[in-house]
């Protein structure tokens, strides 16, 4: 690892043929030997790279080799740097001391020694390549540290999301067991009580009025269990891709118009009323079953959650796009509320008692999605809710 890095040397002196000399002697294929005749090239070239080592002659005109390495320790890119002054002056000059008071590591007189100048070089490019490769395994380490943190934070994450969805899971098996229990319940009473009936020979209780009204009941119940079924299904197809959407060309309005019509019994039970308003028909090419799947379910939940007031359904063009709005009046959704409403198992409000596995409004989004609409909410707490579905008139499905 170290033999990799590249150690780069600066040699100053206002003689070439000095330069010339030292770099012969210093100069070797893993380092790279800078040379400047002067202090202000010198520096020029300390800006630019990072150097190992600095070998400054002493005397040179106009700024020496002191007064550059001055310089150097008073900036913040070359203040350690290693100095090694060079000169020719007599040992009496006492310049090394005042060598080592600029900041020198070491001293040479000339002429030079070659073995000792050698020497010298090998150990400060050895220190600097030690010095590189401790700060790259020091750089390593950190980044392996913030990689560590991020890792622990994404399995934090992901244990949150795990913790959720064995809370989701063991919720979402509660409420298909309660759903699930309420049609079973009303079938199996319906089959004690013929039983019971069936027992005493009560003739009577088996008129053909009576048995109309029980196959009603009983397709009630069956119906139920059968939207549960396909509820579940459904999730099962959207989380693998599976969700088949097939498009035909229909009239909006008519589906709507028919399914209002036939909503009647239920309107009746929730003490409600449903006003339809559409301008004409309303022509795409959508998939049918799934747009009615869809409008079912806005026409339930108004019902279910309209307290009793009138729900109106529009039809109507607007941008190129299709739209059917439903609108209650009942007791409306929260804001926070309206951003997790179209989440599975979610419901307006824990705390209602409300029928359904919070899978509608989820299922619904994701067929609008697979026709290129949008499906939207507008709602104010005790102001009830409006639903808007938008499908694209030119419909590539």
């Amino acid at each position: 690892m170290l033999s990799t890095v590249q150690a780069k040397l600066l040699i100053v002196d206002d003689l070439p043929e000095n330069l010339l000399a030292l770099e012969a002697l210093i100069k070797r294929e893993d380092r790279q030997v800078f040379k400047a005749l002067s202090a202000d090239e010198a520096l020029s070239l300390l800006l630019e790279h990072e150097f190992a080592l600095a070998i400054l002659d002493v005397q040179m005109p106009g700024m020496n080799g002191f007064e550059l390495a001055e310089l150097m320790r008073g900036t913040e890119k070359t203040k350690n740097i290693p100095i090694v002054f060079v000169s020719a002056a007599g040992r009496e000059l006492n310049y090394a001391f005042k060598g080592y008071e600029s900041g020198a590591v070491d001293f040479l007189h000339k002429p030079l020694d070659i073995h000792a100048v050698k020497s010298k070089v090998n150990v400060f490019v050895d220190l600097y390549r030690q010095s590189k490769a401790m700060k790259l395994q020091v750089e390593a380490l950190e980044r392996s540290r913030r990689e560590q943190e991020l890792l622990l934070t994404r399995l934090q994450a992901t244990q949150a999301e795990l913790e959720q969805a064995v809370r989701m899971r063991d919720d979402f098996m509660s409420i298909v067991a309660h759903e699930v229990r309420t049609p079973l319940n009303g079938l199996i009473l319906e089959t004690q009580l013929r039983k019971m009936h069936l027992a005493r020979d009560n003739a009577a209780a088996f008129t053909l009025d009576k048995m109309h009204a029980m196959v009603d009941r009983d397709e009630r119940q069956i119906q139920s269990l059968i939207r549960l079924i396909e509820d579940m299904l459904d999730v099962s197809r959207i989380r693998t891709g599976k969700l088949s959407i097939r498009p035909g060309r229909f009239d909006l309005t008519q589906l709507v118009s028919n399914l209002v019509e036939n909503f009647a019994p239920q309107v009746a039970a929730a003490e409600s009323s449903m006003q339809l308003v559409a301008g004409g028909p309303v022509v795409g090419n959508w998939d049918e079953f799934r747009i009615e799947q869809v409008i079912t379910n806005l026409l339930t939940n108004a019902l279910r959650y309209g307290a009793k007031s009138p729900v109106e359904v529009r039809v109507y063009n607007e941008h190129g796009e299709a739209r059917v709005e439903v609108r209650d009046h009942g007791i409306g959704i929260s804001e926070a509320n309206q951003k997790r409403i179209f989440q599975q198992f979610e419901r307006v409000s824990a705390s209602q008692v409300s029928a359904g596995l919070g899978l509608g409004l989820f299922i619904s989004e994701q067929i609008i999605a697979a026709h290129g609409g949008t499906i939207e909410v507008e709602s104010r707490i005790g102001e009830g809710a409006l639903f808007r579905v938008c499908l694209p008139l030119e419909q590539s499905a």
